[in-house]
């Protein structure tokens, strides 16, 4: 794709990385194939191509976004299958977050979506507030009822929309809060490796036995497991939403106290088990490059991140349960399959511990949680989930698996099948309890 920035642009490393990414796009429309909004609403402005234009334009004259710019950046998931299947390498992940910078920086919303966005990029990141808001939200629910329903669903939310939303994703019940930053959790028999594993925003509220399940499997195959103390949201959820000044801070912040802790005691890695997380801790690297303090740093620590998928293949799993009479349909969750290219790993892992793996249709379509999503676009994201569950029931599972909290969310509210963690079944087949349920 030809541009024509100027050279005074071209000297903003953001524009020069830009001009890299649009360059590389020969427009050809494979991406228009998997892309979940071209699929869903069939508008070219919907599919990757034709957002790469919207933001072509924007960036090379150098104007405010327009609102019809920022609907269809804002419908976008960031669920990366258009990289997947894209011949030509685009990075539409970094061009994307740049657009979603200036919309954040140049756009004034209206107040109420100003007042959505400041809410949840306050809660969601501080598990303290999240759990008070899930508490508060649960007494909501009921009157959820007496608010107003639209006639039809509708590509373009409305308020009510989003409210009636966060009230459904709300539970009906939170668990105990689990292990606090700074615990550490000896190595059962000889110490093998140790290794830092993110304690998560939202998931340490709503689901801590997923890290619960992560600790005992590590701790009995010998790898003591630290909860680095301090330690921050890893600032998806905030970059996500176009304020990277957040978003920087909390990388920032966690870098300066896992490169302490690896210095200190020594880490083989840094584990994620929400792939949505794990997908931006890799990406530190670049986010940072341009800090002279941070660049070097940053990239020792996204070499370190791994997913728990990635770094439990590396060890002799002791299996001591057969589970081959249940069926699991796995759940690939874009942020590991788009994002991190983690696509069969998880499969394998689980069929060699004796369970039996079925693959979903359509795998590679978003199920519509896409971090904040669910809440800012809930019609698209219904959508998505109804289409994602549809093609789980084709397989008949006992179980769904998935190696991300927000997929989990999102599919259970549709499903009455189990939905559990990946690393929640490879506990239970290594001598764990059976994963607790939606």
């Amino acid at each position: 794709m030809k541009t024509e920035f100027s050279l005074a642009q071209l000297a903003d490393p953001d524009i020069a990385e830009a001009d890299k990414i649009l360059r590389a796009c020969v427009h050809c429309g494979f991406c228009t194939a998997t892309c979940p909004t071209y699929v869903l609403l069939g508008d070219e402005l919907d599919s990757p191509r034709g957002r790469i234009y919207l933001i072509k334009e924007m960036l090379e004259k150098d104007r405010p976004p327009t609102q019809e710019v920022v609907k269809h950046i804002d419908r976008c998931l960031s669920c990366l299958a258009c990289m997947t299947t894209c011949p030509s390498g685009v990075n539409y992940m970094h061009l994307v977050d740049q657009a979603r910078a200036r919309i954040e920086k140049d756009y004034e919303r209206p107040m109420t979506e100003r007042l959505l966005r400041a809410l949840l990029a306050w809660v969601l990141p501080r598990p303290g507030l999240f759990r008070l808001s899930m508490i508060l939200a649960r007494f909501g629910r009921p009157l959820a009822v007496l608010l107003p329903t639209p006639k039809a669903a509708s590509a373009s939310p409305t308020l009510l929309s989003r409210i009636n939303a966060m009230l459904a994703l709300a539970p009906g019940g939170l668990p105990p809060p689990g292990p606090a930053g700074g615990s550490v959790f000896p190595a059962i028999g000889e110490k093998r490796g140790r290794v830092a594993l993110l304690q998560g925003c939202a998931q340490q509220v709503l689901a801590p036995r997923i890290n619960q399940a992560a600790i005992n499997l590590l701790t009995r195959h010998g790898i003591e497991v630290v909860l680095v103390k301090d330690e921050q949201c890893c600032g998806a959820l905030t970059h996500h939403l176009g304020r990277d000044d957040d978003a920087l801070a909390r990388a920032r912040a966690n870098i300066a106290l896992w490169a302490a802790e690896a210095e200190r005691d020594g880490l083989d890695a840094i584990l994620v088990t929400t792939s949505g997380c794990g997908t931006v801790i890799k990406d530190y690297g670049f986010m940072l490059r341009e800090d002279r303090k941070f660049a070097s740093a940053a990239v020792k620590i996204s070499a370190l991140a791994k997913d728990i998928t990635e770094y439990v293949s590396g060890i002799d799993l002791q299996q001591l349960r057969q589970h081959g009479d249940i069926v699991i349909a796995y759940h690939s969750a874009c942020s590991l399959q788009h994002g991190q290219k983690i696509t069969q790993l998880p499969k394998e892992l689980l069929s060699k511990n004796g369970f039996v793996v079925k693959d979903v249709p359509e795998s590679h379509l978003c199920c519509g949680s896409a971090g904040t999503y669910n809440i800012l676009q809930p019609d698209i994201a219904s959508r998505l989930r109804d289409r994602k569950v549809a093609n789980i029931a084709m397989v008949g599972p006992d179980m769904i698996a998935a190696g991300n909290i927000g997929c989990m969310l999102q599919i259970a509210g549709g499903t009455s099948v189990p939905v559990v963690h990946t690393v929640e079944l490879l506990d239970w087949a290594t001598g764990g309890p059976r994963p607790g349920l939606n």
